[in-house]
Formats: structure tokens, C-alpha cells, sequence
């Protein structure tokens, strides 16, 4: 079994990324509505799970294509700066974002619970049912973010009959934290992004993907270690899960996309870019690394 810690922490080097502005690097995705209407909205919002209250920041298009929920690895948060960076591309394509904590602090605290995948999945389920009260949200299409053991509680929810689930994307994450028997009955199109160097998780989520019944690819990023670190390989997941969800909300909104594998320019005459299995080759805009500031 692999080292829990060292696989499963999200932003064990905070700070080292910095948020600059929204990326609009050029993709197949057509241009969302809200670049021409107005621009996004954020607000704090406070989400009743249970016995506990949920802070979480939610940003809205002028008119979004869905929604993507958010489930962070263990040691993170909602601040986290990677899935912060990747909202922030999915909101510039007309996408909905929440980002919110799955503990409270003194849950946090606990090591246990960082690790607790049926508690993890009951907040992010529970955070789900919190957008029918909402009525700017109650009718999107929803999906799902999870990085590190965030992935396994992402699975987990939307292999829940009736979950309304459209999409999952996984950034370097656990799926087999899930399990086999949630894993088979996923029915939303899932994607596996992993870093090239990430040797073990690479492992795992194959072993993972070997349970799934769904549309399941899994994509890996070259030169990319677990925390995609290494210039592009951020940029690199955020231009993947932006087209994948953007793909799989076109149903809602009527629009025409390429399959996933040409967005993300994989040779499709390649033997791993003809299965289930393909590497992520950026187009040339859509590796181009956008300016951010330094981080102090």
C-alpha cells in the first residue's frame, strides 16, 4: 500500500502557485454567453450539511453552461490555489464553480477524517442537495472536481442512483479510495488526469479504471509530478477538465464539440490516444502559460 500522506496531500506546497488572472487561452469550446453579457459574480456562501455549516465561495457566469462542484484533497481547503486556478478557467467558459471546505476546523484537525471517503462524500452530496434550494442553480447540470482523496468522495457521490451527476474530473487523485463496487456503478463520463511522473497513482487509477463501466478516460500529463508543479502541466489540467466538462454540458445547451481526445490534441493514430488510455499533448495556445504574479 502506498504512503497515504505522500500521495494524498493536495497543496502540500501552498503558496507556491499563484492565482493571477482568468485564463482564456484558446480551446474547441465555443465562447460562453457570459463573456458577452457581463462578468462573474462571486459571493460567500454557508452550506447546511447535517449538524454542520459549510463555507464555500461561489462564482456565477452571466448565463452558465453548469455547475462543478469542487472536493479538495486532504490538508486543503476551498483556498485551495491549484483548484482555484482551474475555477477560474472553468468560470472564463461560462461554468459555474463552488469551491467549499469538506471539514469544519476542528474535523480538519483530525487526521482520521481527512481520510474519512464516506464522510467526505456525505458533505459533498449534501452540498449537491444545497443547489435545488437555490434557484439559480437549481436547474444546471452539475459536476464534479476532486483532487487527491477528493476524487475518491467525488466518485462515491455521483455513483449514488439519482445523483444527476453530468461529469467527474479527477486531478491527481484516488479513485480506488472509492472502491470497487461504487466505481462500477459511476454512470458519469469520468476523467482520470495524472502527472507522467506520478508513477504509483498512475498505477492506481488504471487498477481504478479497470471497474468502470462508464465513459472513463484516463489522460496523462507529461513531465507532470503529483502536485503538477512543473511549468504547463496546471495549465494542462485546467484546459482538459474545462473542455471535458464544456463536453459533456453541450447536451443542456445545444452546442456541437470534438470528442475529447482531438480537444486535447492526442495523436488519435497513436496506440495509447486510440483507447481509454491517452497522453495529453497541449495545442499551442492551449499550453501557452498565462502571466501570474510571483508568489511573495
Amino acid at each position: 500500500m502506498p504512503d497515504r500522506d505522500r500521495f494524498d496531500t493536495d497543496d502540500g506546497l501552498r503558496g507556491k502557485i499563484g492565482v493571477g488572472p482568468r485564463v482564456a487561452a484558446a480551446s474547441k469550446a465555443p465562447p460562453a454567453p457570459a463573456m458577452i453579457a457581463g462578468l462573474p459574480t462571486s459571493r460567500e456562501v454557508s452550506i447546511p450539511v447535517g449538524r454542520v455549516r459549510l463555507p464555500g465561495t461561489l462564482t456565477l457566469p452571466a448565463t452558465p453552461r453548469g455547475i462543478v462542484l469542487f472536493a479538495h484533497g486532504s490538508g486543503s481547503s476551498r483556498h485551495s490555489p491549484r483548484n482555484r486556478f482551474v475555477a477560474d478557467v472553468l468560470v472564463d467558459a461560462g461554468v459555474a464553480t463552488l469551491l467549499f471546505d469538506l471539514l469544519t476546523p476542528p474535523e480538519d484537525r483530525i487526521r482520521e477524517a481527512r481520510f474519512d471517503i464516506p464522510l467526505l462524500t456525505t458533505r459533498l452530496a449534501g452540498a449537491t442537495a444545497w443547489l435545488a434550494t437555490e434557484p439559480a442553480l437549481s436547474t444546471l447540470p452539475v459536476g464534479y472536481f476532486g483532487a487527491s482523496t477528493g476524487a475518491a468522495a467525488a466518485l462515491d457521490a455521483a455513483a449514488v442512483s439519482g445523483s444527476g451527476v453530468r461529469a467527474v474530473v479527477s486531478r491527481g487523485g484516488r479513485p480506488d479510495l472509492a472502491g470497487a463496487n461504487a466505481l462500477a456503478r459511476v454512470t458519469a463520463p469520468t476523467l482520470l488526469l495524472v502527472g507522467g511522473e506520478d508513477r504509483e497513482v498512475i498505477e492506481l487509477n488504471r487498477a481504478a479504471r479497470e471497474h468502470m463501466r462508464c465513459d472513463c478516460e484516463l489522460a496523462i500529463v507529461p513531465g507532470a509530478t503529483h502536485l503538477f508543479e512543473e511549468p504547463g502541466t496546471l495549465e494542462a489540467v485546467a484546459v482538459a477538465a474545462r473542455d471535458w466538462f464544456v463536453r459533456q454540458f453541450a447536451g443542456n445547451q445545444g452546442l456541437t464539440l470534438l470528442p475529447a481526445s482531438a480537444a486535447w490534441g492526442a495523436d488519435p493514430t497513436s496506440a495509447s490516444g486510440s483507447g481509454p488510455e491517452s497522453p495529453w499533448r497541449p495545442t499551442r495556445a492551449a499550453a501557452r502559460r498565462p502571466r501570474r504574479p510571483r508568489p511573495a
